[in-house]
């Protein structure tokens, strides 16, 4: 909170940081401008001491970045280059969930051995994650923690598969994509039955084994149908609100309220069309809808989920770029761009804690929003413990 003596006090801070900081060789050379410091290893960004030691501080989660936007297969194969190692090392991410939309069992299967197998090449990079204690463990170690989801749980050809992913390292899963399966609903359906009856038996699996339910791109009445089924919180790990932002892929307040009440975490995306329906769209009008859902169910119940890699889907090779829109229906509405202006580039994570700060949040507010929130989920979801009894199905 700011307070009478808060620039008194933030002086102080500011002081005990950088001696502590330069020791630990944290900063690296001061640029020009006066309180204005680069992240080690990359020089053309600056950002005050206060930015820089809150996401040193924070375990700063993103709930849905991919390592690499390359849809070739090579694109799990090749090895990461000299810059993109020093673009994760200096993007301020403690934790990522790994996921895409699959639709067959064979195609999840194929995504879980590839990305651990990308997670294995660079074992000083990744880490890859069973418990929540694995997160605390690679912000120790300076690693970045790979959760492992998908974004489609059509895999789930029978109950007892929600154990086998598990077995597998799936952490999280998302309900259905875009359109409809055996569970439920997509976002751009036309009509929306809600949570079957296999999707329920679904839903109660993944409780039993502590796998995170995943909303984000389940119509409305799937959505809630899965919020009120789960035994325990759930997720929206990477959407916006529709409130702000009129898209079918956003999450109406009903939604978040639902989710908030049962202690669930919603993720903000910076996808340009799930941001703002108009220009210019930009990192401020992302951090708003960061401030809507904190209004409306508090700070507690929102957190980051990018949906893209680390540059975002702009820098894409053209013709990937071209299919990826061509995968979609009008109702993604997509514009010239997909990346919001100023949320676009590896150390986005400091230029929306700069904007949190701008706007005059507290520290401990925005460590919840940087990564708290999603790590008390999760030490809540995957806190169950073992059993050998084989699921209904």
């Amino acid at each position: 909170m700011i307070g009478e003596d808060g620039l008194t006090l933030e002086s102080h801070r500011r002081r005990h940081f950088l001696k502590g900081a330069a020791a630990a060789g944290l900063l690296a050379f001061p640029m020009i401008n006066i309180g204005r410091y680069a992240v080690a290893g990359a020089t053309e960004r600056t950002y005050s001491a206060r930015a820089l030691a809150l996401v040193e501080r924070a375990l700063v989660i993103d709930m849905l970045a991919v390592p690499r936007l390359d849809f070739t297969p090579a694109g799990h194969a090749r090895p990461l280059s000299e810059r993109e190692i020093a673009d994760f090392r200096t993007s301020g991410l403690n934790a990522m969930h790994n996921a895409v939309g699959v639709g067959s069992r064979q195609s999840a299967l194929e995504f879980l051995s590839a990305q651990q197998g990308f997670a294995g090449r660079h074992p000083d990079l990744f880490r890859l994650v069973d418990t929540a204690e694995d997160l605390d463990r690679a912000k120790r170690e300076r690693r970045i923690a790979m959760i492992m989801g998908l974004q489609n749980a059509s895999p789930f050809e029978r109950v007892d598969d929600v154990a086998t992913f598990h077995s597998f390292g799936l952490r999280c899963a998302q309900l259905t994509y875009n359109s409809q399966n055996r569970i439920g609903s997509g976002s751009t359906d036309r009509a929306d039955g809600g949570v079957s009856s296999y999707g329920a038996e679904i839903v109660a699996a993944m409780n039993r084994v502590g796998m995170l339910v995943d909303v984000s791109h389940c119509g409305d009445r799937t959505t809630l149908d899965a919020i009120e089924l789960s035994a325990g919180p759930i997720a929206i790990t990477h959407s916006n609100c529709r409130a702000i932002a009129p898209h079918p892929r956003n999450k109406s307040d009903e939604a978040i309220r639902a989710l908030a009440a049962k202690g669930g975490v919603m993720g903000i995306t910076g996808v340009r069309m799930f941001v703002r329906d108009q220009e210019p769209t930009n990192l401020g009008h992302v951090v708003d809808h960061v401030e809507h859902v904190a209004r409306l169910v508090g700070i507690e119940h929102v957190g980051l989920g990018s949906d893209a890699d680390l540059n975002g889907y702009d820098d894409m090779p053209p013709d990937q770029y071209e299919q990826l829109k061509g995968a979609y229906t009008s109702a993604y509405a997509f514009r010239d761009r997909i990346d919001s202006d100023g949320y676009d580039h590896p150390r986005k994570v400091y230029d929306l804690t700069e904007e949190l700060i701008r706007r005059g949040h507290s520290d401990d507010n925005i460590a919840l929003v940087l990564g708290g929130n999603f790590r008390r989920l999760l030490g809540t979801v995957w806190n169950v413990p073992p059993t050998t009894e084989p699921a209904a199905g």
